[in-house]
């Protein structure tokens, strides 16, 4: 089983996004993943890494008189490892608490994207800081960036987010997670690299969607099911709107149709159905999609969304 926690269940919305608030947080959701090793699933665990990478950027401007900026590639690891840490600490807690010991490792993950991706020619994935006009003209100037308006509250850098085609160390994942060990890897959708003709590979300043890295992976990893742990108890049509309505189950084609139809917010829940249609269009079972605290639920038919091949 693969289970993918969401930014938006570590770092929850109303909150200062403190390392003790996302402690609290990823404890919800180990005790629920320490339930499942408990029933004898293998599990491996992969994790948004928003809004981390974001105040790594702040981080970096701020201190740019002082400290060379790095490049964003290199925050994708550095938010890649330290929230593994976090989830690798408190599901070993979760299990030790139920007198279980098993071994967890956090692979920094890399995954190889196109050169030729057409998300590189129009970048669409805002990050970082806010900026005014001036800001903004100086930064697309000088550093090359891309610089654009969102939503009239100043203009941000926007980046690419093409498409995974392969993660380099899903082979050591795998055999990791056949020899038992619990698997924490390709976090924030894993670190964008490009691979040259002779096989080397370059980082590249961009973001992979977490949860087409995490179907990739499950699908390498033939994995038959897929549990999303998000923001809200289950997946809705019409979200926000007069006419919200839950769904409680879908088939592949039901889901496809509401995608069709736009029923699915893109930045949102859009990402999670396509992900969750490429993992069973490619051999998954069964995904489910709900809160950290309603997993068990959600596994046993009685909370969530489940969509279904």
């Amino acid at each position: 089983m693969i289970v993918s926690i969401g930014g938006n269940a570590i770092a929850r919305k109303g909150q200062a996004g403190t390392i003790s608030e996302q402690f609290a947080n990823v404890a919800i959701a180990c005790r629920s993943i320490s339930s499942i090793i408990r029933s004898g699933r293998p599990v491996i665990i992969t994790h948004g890494n928003g809004p981390a990478v974001g105040n790594l950027l702040i981080q970096n401007e701020a201190a740019s008189a002082q400290v060379p900026p790095m490049p964003l590639y290199i925050c994708n690891a550095d938010s890649e490892c330290s929230l593994g840490l976090i989830i690798q600490q408190s599901l070993y807690n979760a299990l030790r608490s139920s007198d279980m010991e098993r071994e967890i490792a956090t692979v920094l993950t890399q995954v190889i994207v196109a050169r030729s991706d057409t998300a590189f020619a129009d970048p669409q994935k805002p990050i970082g800081p806010f900026y005014d006009e001036q800001a903004a003209l100086v930064l697309s100037r000088d550093r090359g960036w891309v610089m654009k308006e969102d939503a009239r509250r100043g203009f941000r850098r926007v980046v690419a987010s093409p498409k995974p085609l392969r993660v380099v160390e899903a082979g050591v994942i795998k055999r990791l997670s056949e020899q038992g060990v619990i698997v924490i890897a390709a976090g924030g959708g894993g670190v964008p690299v490009f691979e040259s003709a002779e096989g080397l590979l370059t980082g590249v300043d961009a973001v992979i969607d977490k949860d087409l890295a995490t179907a990739l992976l499950a699908s390498v990893v033939k994995a038959e099911t897929l549990l999303n742990l998000t923001g809200i108890e289950m997946v809705y049509k019409a979200f926000g709107t007069p006419s919200q309505a839950g769904l409680s189950q879908m088939s592949i084609s039901e889901a496809r149709s509401y995608l069709d139809k736009g029923e699915f917010e893109p930045g949102s829940m859009k990402p999670k159905i396509e992900a969750a249609l490429e993992f069973l269009e490619d051999g998954g079972k069964e995904v489910f999609i709900t809160t950290p605290e309603l997993a068990e639920e959600a596994l046993s038919g009685r909370a969530g969304t489940r969509i279904y091949r």
